[in-house]
């Protein structure tokens, strides 16, 4: 830290108030050669991040944080904002096991006003903030930061209806790092985003309106035209009308990098009561010219080399599960021209790019908008076609209703494929995929798959395309893949199990992924002692194959069932009620599976040890019921 003259001045966000011009755009440069210097180590959300670095400094500057709220967005672009209040020393620790969050958390610090992780939540928040402000006869200031990819998604646009149609007083600032700069940002622009983020044009126009809608009978209409002449001039230098129409004031788009604009543009903002949008341009990567250049690369990166920013590659040769998916899912397309790709904004998240490549009219991303993308893959299976929607499990959740209401009630032959399900590591809570085990099995006429190595999330995706009688869920996990040596050659019939290995001792049902701990618990098991041990890879949450289980049960008298899911209404839960209503009732029974809290971050290996799912914890529990028993 020594190198960094004004970073090592500012501990907290009253610092910041006391610096002068040069000094922040001097600390700004410095927070983003800190960020970059972690993130190379540590790896996360750069690019966004580093654009986001300026407009941060000048709302720390104009605001007095924590009685005035920031409220993130997703926490994509926060980075500087966790530096910048208190958190600068433990920013080493970003991601990393008992670490800080790469996203916000309210129980990090006091400046984290709400959580986030998911996109599309801040405008909501801020307003029920502005609210209970507004009920307790405060006069804090609440502010929203949301990116321009987001600000489209459904709930944004939602809030900001009814924050236009209850007049709430509070401050929207739009960072834009997809609209180019040089046609809107400029000497002439500057001048005018500060006339018309001033007092007296915002006085005077206030003013002018209430006197002309007084004038009888033609009041309102030459309101309205006076209206139109002064959109036409701004939408020369702004995209705003459409939130002014919604009962906003707009600014901008002014420059996201000049931070004396930026606080000229805040201050007199503050002064204005009701809603406010500020729209700032910002570059992605801003500062680090690798992420400059390949902004979606340095979105969401592993560690790199920080002189280069080339990516630290995995030694490893085994293609990760979403390569699987993607390679399975283009043949798939070869051979059935009904076969459509739908993504969320993350066409480089799910490895869909060869298939956008390949069928461009076949694919289609719906932007962040789960839950359109489930009701429009249900239209195009009601058309006869056989949509996939790939979107990792955590953001499934968002569109629970459409995937019931829309795709199953209708028995449509929608494809849900699920990535990064279970446990994903360094992004922590927010975006494990614990649970939609859960909320899938619970749709009536769900089918709900769960390989355990990528050739069996191959031959269940050949088993899901040729399935019509209603909606698929196939979950697979985040990382690199293995595959299980088998001699099965046939297709898999829904709902049904495989044995992997007989045994007498004891029954183990796994469900997809754990099974590599699985079959390592057990050959140390069988090392030490006699205990034969019987694994059954269960494949599918829904239907369960309960006949085959039930007769390994039987044999064995002791059941311990695996799974990479939340414990409640999970698969484990679900077999042993399966197994009662069969008659079988007298068997001793374990359910391993990811505990009833949130999960922490770490790395992959050190979740699972704490969510006890790794082979020495599933060890453990054998010996506890095979050998300890006795």
């Amino acid at each position: 830290m020594d190198k960094y003259t004004v970073l090592n001045k500012v501990s907290n966000p009253a610092d910041i108030k006391k610096l002068n011009a040069a000094e922040l755009n001097t600390l700004a440069a410095e927070v983003r050669s800190y960020m970059t210097d972690v993130v190379s180590k540590n790896g996360g959300h750069l690019a966004s991040s580093l654009g986001s670095v300026d407009v941060t400094i000048a709302l720390l500057k104009c605001f007095d944080l924590p009685e005035d709220k920031i409220i993130w967005d997703v926490g994509h672009q926060a980075y500087g904002f966790k530096i910048l209040t208190g958190r600068k020393h433990a920013f080493k620790t970003l991601r990393q096991y008992g670490g800080i969050s790469g996203f916000l958390k309210r129980d990090e610090s006091k400046y984290d006003a709400f959580g986030a992780g998911h996109t599309s939540t801040s405008i909501s928040a801020a307003m029920g903030f502005a609210k209970a402000r507004d009920i307790n006869k405060k006069n804090n200031y609440i502010t929203a930061v949301i990116g321009d990819a987001s600000v489209a998604n459904g709930m944004a646009l939602e809030a900001m209806n009814h924050i236009g149609s209850e007049k709430t007083d509070m401050l929207i600032v739009i960072i834009d790092n997809e609209m180019s700069i040089s046609p809107t940002v400029g000497a002439l622009s500057t001048h005018l985003n500060k006339i018309i983020s001033g007092k007296f044009y915002n006085e005077l126009r206030a003013s002018a309106k209430n006197v002309i809608e007084k004038i009888p009978k033609i009041g309102v209409p030459a309101s309205h035209v006076i209206k139109h002449l002064e959109e036409g001039v701004k939408s020369i230098f702004s995209r705003g009308i459409i939130f002014e129409d919604l009962g906003f004031m707009c600014y901008g788009p002014i420059d996201g990098h000049d931070i004396e604009l930026l606080c000229f543009a805040i201050n007199n903002m503050k002064m204005i009561k009701g809603p406010k949008i500020l729209h700032v341009i910002t570059k992605k990567g801003k500062g680090y010219e690798p992420a400059e250049k390949s902004p979606t690369l340095f979105h969401g990166i592993g560690s790199f080399d920080r002189e280069t920013g080339v990516p630290v590659k995995s030694k490893s040769a085994s293609p990760s599960y979403s390569s699987v998916f993607s390679e399975k899912l283009v043949k798939l397309a070869s051979a059935n021209k009904k076969i459509i790709a739908i993504v969320a904004a993350m066409i480089e998240g799910t490895n869909l790019t060869k298939f956008k490549e390949k069928f461009p009219e076949r694919f289609f991303d719906v932007g962040i908008a789960e839950e359109h993308a489930v009701t429009f893959a249900s239209g195009l299976a009601a058309a006869g076609f056989k949509p996939v929607v790939a979107v990792y499990s955590t953001f499934m959740q968002r569109a629970y209703d459409q995937i019931i209401h829309d795709a199953a009630m209708q028995k449509l032959p929608v494809i849900f494929a699920l990535d990064r399900a279970g446990i994903v590591g360094e992004d922590g809570p927010t975006h494990h995929g614990a649970f939609d085990i859960a909320f899938m099995r619970t749709v009536p006429g769900m089918v709900v798959m769960a390989p355990s190595d990528a050739a069996e999330l191959e031959k269940l995706m050949q088993t899901a395309a040729e399935y019509n009688g209603g909606p698929v869920s196939i979950r697979f996990p985040r990382g690199e893949s293995w595959v299980l040596q088998s001699k099965e050659k046939k297709p898999v019939k829904i709902g049904q199990a495989r044995i992997i290995k007989t045994g007498k001792s004891l029954t183990i049902v796994c469900l997809g992924s754990p099974l590599l701990e699985v079959i390592k618990a057990v050959k140390a098991v069988e090392k030490k002692s006699r205990v034969k041990i019987e694994i059954i890879d269960a494949r599918f949450a829904k239907p369960i194959d309960v006949n085959t289980i039930k007769t390994s049960v039987k044999k064995t008298g002791k059941l311990i069932t695996i799974e990479e899911g939340a414990i409640e209404g999970g698969f484990g839960q679900a077999l042993i009620t399966g197994l009662h209503q069969a008659g079988l009732d007298k068997f001793e029974s374990s359910v391993m599976a990811m505990p009833d809290h949130f999960a922490g971050q770490g790395k992959m290996t050190q979740v699972k040890h704490d969510c006890g799912l790794d082979s020495a914890a599933i060890e453990k529990q054998i010996i506890k019921m095979v050998i300890k028993s006795k």
